[in-house]
Formats: C-alpha cells, sequence, structure tokens
C-alpha cells in the first residue's frame, strides 16, 4: 500500500468516524424528544425542536427558495462586510505596530471597541442607515474590522527581530523588510487572525440581520419565532453553524495548508 493510499484511507476513516458521531447526535436527539416529548411529557411539542420536524422545515424552506435566498444573501452581506474589514483592519493594525505612539495610545481603545457585542453598534445603524443592506454591513464591519486589527499588530509585532537585522545587514530596504521577511514571516499568525475575524463578522451579521427587514438567515430565525416554529428556529442555528464550519474548511484551512506545505511544516 502506498503513502498516498494510506493517507487517502486516513482521510475517509475520519470522514466515517465524523459521519457516525452526528449520526448519534442526531438519535440521542430523537430519542431525548420521544422521552421528554412523547413519553413523559416534560415539554410541550411547540418548545422542543426534533430531528424529524427541522427536517420538514428543511424540505418546506427549499421548495418555496426561501432558504437558498437566505442563504445567498447572507453569504453575499458576510463577504462584503468582512472584505472591508479585512482592508480597514489590516492597515489600521500595521500602522499601530509601524508607530510606537499609536501602539502605545490607540491599541487600549481598540481592544476596548472590540470588546463591545456586535448588537450593540444596531441602534447606531439603523439611525444611520435605516432598515437596509448598508446598515447590516456596517454591523458587520464594526464586529469584524477591531479584531482584525489586533490580530495584524500581534502578527506583526511577534516577528522575531533576528529576522529584521539579518535582512539589514545584508542591505535591504525597509520596504524589502516589510514585503519580503515580516509579510512572509507573519503569515501564518495573519491567517489565524484573520479566520477569527471571520468568525466575528459572520456573528455580526446574524446580530445585524436579525434587527432588519432583509431577508438573509438571521430574518429567516426571527420568522420562525414569530410563528412560533421552534423546527425553523432549530433549522436556521444548525445551517448557521454549518455554513460557517464550510468556510472555515474550504477557504482558511486550505490556505493554511497551502502555506504549511510550502514551509515543509506538513
Amino acid at each position: 500500500m502506498t503513502r498516498k493510499t494510506k493517507k487517502e484511507n486516513t482521510k475517509f476513516i475520519k470522514l466515517l468516524q465524523q459521519l457516525l458521531f452526528l449520526l448519534g447526535i442526531v438519535a440521542l436527539w430523537q430519542l431525548l424528544y420521544f422521552v421528554g416529548v412523547d413519553l413523559l411529557e416534560f415539554w410541550k411539542p411547540y418548545a422542543m425542536p426534533s430531528p424529524a420536524g427541522v427536517w420538514k422545515s428543511l424540505v418546506r424552506l427549499i421548495e418555496s427558495g426561501t432558504l437558498f435566498t437566505a442563504i445567498g444573501n447572507s453569504l453575499l452581506r458576510g463577504m462584503i462586510g468582512f472584505l472591508i474589514s479585512v482592508a480597514f483592519g489590516t492597515v489600521l493594525g500595521f500602522l499601530m505596530e509601524h508607530f510606537p505612539f499609536l501602539h502605545q495610545n490607540m491599541r487600549p481603545f481598540v481592544m476596548g471597541v472590540q470588546t463591545l457585542p456586535s448588537v450593540c453598534w444596531v441602534p447606531f445603524s439603523i439611525l444611520w442607515f435605516g432598515l437596509s443592506e448598508q446598515a447590516i454591513i456596517f454591523v458587520v464591519i464594526m464586529g469584524s474590522a477591531f479584531s482584525i486589527a489586533i490580530a495584524t499588530d500581534n502578527a506583526i509585532h511577534n516577528v522575531p527581530p533576528i529576522y529584521k537585522k539579518a535582512a539589514l545587514t545584508m542591505g535591504a530596504s525597509q520596504k524589502q523588510i516589510y514585503r519580503k521577511v515580516i509579510l512572509h514571516a507573519c503569515l501564518p499568525e495573519l491567517i489565524s487572525g484573520l479566520k477569527q475575524g471571520w468568525s466575528f463578522a459572520w456573528r455580526a451579521l446574524m446580530s445585524g440581520e436579525v434587527m432588519t427587514t432583509c431577508i438573509g438567515l438571521g430574518q429567516t430565525l426571527i420568522t420562525g419565532r414569530n410563528l412560533a416554529d421552534i423546527n425553523q428556529v432549530m433549522l436556521v442555528m444548525i445551517i448557521i453553524v454549518l455554513v460557517g464550519i464550510l468556510i472555515d474548511q474550504i477557504f482558511f484551512r486550505s490556505l493554511e495548508r497551502r502555506i504549511y506545505r510550502k514551509r515543509g511544516l506538513a
């Protein structure tokens, strides 16, 4: 058996284990619903979601076209807000690291703003932009940009000073040091910071959508609440988690693996 075949078999076994684990959770969930609702009547059916009820909600939302529209709209808003956050956050983080005055005086302010829950920005966004797409994107930016700025500052700051000194002794200019040395050295930590920034952006997006009337996963969640449909609420929560996992696996994990392979670390 070749090394490549062993690797493929290992991946298949891990995937099978994850699938069996998820099936076990679903089976346990259905058992709890049966015991708590049907057998002992601890909970009312409208207050406890079930796998069968979530599946029916999934089929209904797919047939009506609501689900894919909501996912598409949410992803579009999330990506737009995240890209703006990356542009703003990386520049701010670079400036804080490059200028000691900003690092000393602005970093505590940025850290403090980042601790604010994203929902705190919703009243501002509604007052400034109304119940619009711009309001949601504003909440996404405010929820993730400062996290990315802190991550950028930390990534550059944690580059070993010996790298810069070695580049200087070889005659590199400041521009070359940043472009050829610091950027490459801080890239793994920077990617981890961007991944964390995406998680903040995705959560902030849900905070913005539940407060507006724009179609998206957050609004679909609130619609389920207004209709007292606990299964729809649970379904949207599961989809929010799954979309976040898929973005991480498809984009960030593959990017991390590519960087590690280029450096001989994977």
